[in-house]
């Protein structure tokens, strides 16, 4: 049963790879960029957090240069990507957000699994689970001179946070592996497919009176 859970997990993470991928692949195409700008924001979007994860953690070699699938599945993404962008049809609104959403609650959990795993704090997996999720974008965004969506009013990092916290509680309170990850994975999917839906925001801070 385990086996067949990690396996699950490990094909899930090859499609939220693929996703995360698609939306880098999205903003250099809004950007104009060439076919190396493309895979280069596909791969920081995709790759960008759990690399930064595995080395604060010491989880060395990085998990692509481990298992170089992942790279190959932003090549292949980053390249039918591109042509896509040419069809007249386009997908509906709403398919790559919730995929996005999706692979977003993945990556939370896989981030704090692997904290865990080091022996790191509860803190430090809810953190870790939070950067596996959103470095990836905030560095795309960087690179494309934009302020990254994490630092604004979307509720996407907050989502990550809390879907940490309900892992690690869960785990604390000797809830079973895969069931603390399926219930921190519907909070972080649920969140933001809601904030999606009903266009839920955090209130933003400013210095500007009247």
């Amino acid at each position: 049963m385990q086996s067949l859970v990690d396996q699950i997990v490990y094909v899930s993470d090859m499609f939220g790879t693929a996703v995360f991928a698609f939306s880098g692949v999205l903003v250099a195409g809004r950007l104009r960029m060439d076919a190396f700008g493309v895979l280069v924001l596909a791969a920081v979007t995709a790759i960008g957090g759990g690399t930064i994860r595995d080395m604060i953690l010491g989880a060395t070699p990085v998990f692509w240069v481990r298992d170089t699938l992942y790279i190959w599945v932003i090549l292949v993404t980053a390249l039918l990507g591109m042509w896509l962008a040419g069809l007249p049809k386009r997908l509906p609104w709403y398919v790559l957000p919730v995929a996005d959403a999706f692979g977003l609650a993945l990556f939370t959990v896989i981030g704090a699994q692997k904290a865990l795993h080091f022996g790191a704090s509860g803190l430090i997996a809810v953190l870790m689970g939070t950067m596996t999720g959103v470095a990836g974008g905030m560095i795309r965004d960087v690179l494309a001179r934009e302020i990254p969506m994490v630092l604004q009013k979307e509720i996407y990092a907050t989502a990550c946070i809390l879907g940490g916290i309900v892992y690690t509680v869960a785990l604390e309170c000797e809830v079973e592996r895969v069931l603390a990850m399926f219930v921190s994975m519907g909070v972080v999917f649920g969140l933001r497919v809601a904030a999606i839906y009903w266009h839920l925001s955090l209130p933003t801070f400013s210095l500007q009176r009247g």
